[in-house]
């Protein structure tokens, strides 16, 4: 078999767990696999990396930070084949030069446009395993970038579609994906399979195992991926397609977002294009716009919520300035959360929503704003009842069990 593996910069800290990963690699290279390791800097390394350069200015320039940035990678890369060199192992490292990962010119967040596969088929070809550095690349006109935030494990969800892998291993200090998160509710249980949909939407709503790119790109190239520790021995998550599991619980899980709040538009001119022109501008600045819900208009009058990031309020206010005139009056309330169920198995159940609303009316918690979509109820409410409500709803749909 073939497998990629991806390593974060927790598992690859310092040279003893790096000397730990080693052992892990040279374990399943003994079974038989080919292997390709694609490996993070070590944990802290980028940070470190970007207060050096923020010293000389606090906007440095993007190409000159791929340069500096891509070098954490490349340094654990190394580290690890020589270790599994010291164990026996015929082991080399490649840049993302070196292992053919083709992307755009966008500094700083290229993205993967191909991978010319050629050099690794035959280095494994030839007995080694191949340590990647993951986050990296070379643009089409041959600079060096980085991916961006999550980028080792869209590098390694990358190489696993071109070289067609058995199956993707993402390890990390977690050890899996929860119905929830543990630290919130201590009866949380590990799954064993979850759909690429339902993933995606946990992903979306605040569980920061993985991020949408890879899993998305995983969903795309229909590569199996796994969730596992690198500290422990457990089996992990697998994250895989829909009809791949086989018994589909109603709810997989409840998902917390703190980071969320919620524009209140008051009297706003009910004319057609309206919505058009105050999304379209926020959409223009990068301002991502989550739940949206208009009232039924009255009057020549509209009522419109939406809810936006914490961190985009005062980048909101400002181009929410240009259209004072078209509403009465405007709020930002940022004490509020927004608490989600996700489970494929709504899809052909009734009174999954019914079930929610009723939880955290027993329980006095408001509801403000909800969203569905075919497999996900989501549900802004006051951010003090944030925790109750996730116990409420985890125990409601028994995820415990």
């Amino acid at each position: 078999m073939l497998i990629v593996q991806k390593y974060g910069g927790t598992s690859m800290g310092d040279c003893e767990r790096i000397r730990n990963v080693a052992q892990r690699v040279a374990k399943a290279k003994a079974q038989g696999n080919n292997l390709v390791v694609v490996v993070s800097a070590m944990s802290g390394e980028t940070d470190r990396l970007i207060s050096f350069a923020q010293s000389f200015t606090p906007l440095p320039n993007t190409k000159e930070m791929d340069m500096l940035l891509s070098s954490g990678e490349r340094i654990t890369a190394a580290l690890l084949a020589i270790a599994l060199e010291s164990l026996g192992i015929k082991a080399i490292s490649l840049s993302g030069r070196g292992a053919g990962i083709i992307t755009d010119t966008f500094h700083t967040k290229a993205r993967i446009a191909y991978i010319d596969t050629t050099k690794i088929f035959q280095l494994l070809n030839e007995g080694y395993v191949v340590v990647v550095a993951g986050f990296q690349g070379i643009s089409t006109d041959g600079e060096v970038t980085t991916l961006g935030r999550g980028g080792s494990d869209l590098s390694a969800v990358a190489l696993a579609g071109a070289l067609n892998a058995t199956c993707c291993e993402i390890y990390s200090d977690v050890d899996g994906i929860y119905t929830t998160d543990p630290r919130l509710v201590k009866q949380a249980k590990k799954l064993d399979k979850i759909s690429y949909d339902e993933m995606l939407e946990l992903a979306s709503m605040g569980a920061k195992v993985l991020l949408n790119r890879s899993v998305e790109l995983a969903k795309k190239l229909n590569v199996k991926l796994l969730c596992a520790s690198s500290f422990t021995q457990d089996k992990g998550t697998l994250i895989t397609k829909e009809e791949d599991i086989m018994e589909k619980p109603i709810v997989s899980g409840v998902a917390l977002d703190k980071n969320q709040a919620r524009v209140s538009l008051s009297d706003v001119q009910d004319r057609p294009g309206i919505a058009a022109d105050i999304f379209g501008l926020l959409a223009d600045n990068n301002i991502n716009v989550d739940m949206i819900v208009q009232t039924i208009g009255r009057d020549g009058r509209t009522d419109i919520d939406f809810t936006i990031p914490k961190t985009e309020v005062s980048l909101t206010q400002q181009v929410l300035e240009g259209f004072k005139n078209d509403f009465g009056s405007i709020e930002y309330d940022n004490n509020i959360a927004k608490v989600s169920i996700v489970g494929v198995g709504m899809k052909s159940h009734t009174g999954v929503a019914s079930t929610a609303f009723k939880a955290l009316a027993l329980d006095n918690i408001n509801i403000m704003m909800i969203s569905t979509s075919e497999i996900k109820i989501s549900m802004i409410i006051n951010a003090e009842f944030a925790q109750k409500a996730v116990e409420k709803l985890h125990s409601v749909y028994k995820l415990e069990q």
